[in-house]
């Protein structure tokens, strides 16, 4: 879920590297859950960095493939991919 009163967009990286479960959520307007669900389940490719557990990132390139599986366009997203 996003904050009220903050535009997605400003809420999501706009470089080009790899993005946060969180990013991945508010560029669906969805919560984390559905993202981590989606991770686990394997039909979003992620990736973990850091040591200990670390931190899951998703490659933009993987998105993409996850949205256009689903027939999702990625201009209606609050990210640019």
């Amino acid at each position: 879920m996003h904050s009220h009163g903050t535009p997605l967009a400003s809420q999501v990286s706009q470089d080009s590297g790899p993005l946060t479960v969180k990013e991945a959520a508010a560029a669906l307007r969805k919560d984390t859950s559905v993202i981590y669900r989606e991770i686990q389940a394997g039909r979003l490719s992620a990736y973990r960095v850091g040591t200990g557990r670390g931190t899951i990132r998703i490659s933009r390139q993987e998105f993409i493939a996850y949205l256009d599986a689903r027939g999702i366009p990625a201009n209606d997203l609050a990210v640019a991919l």
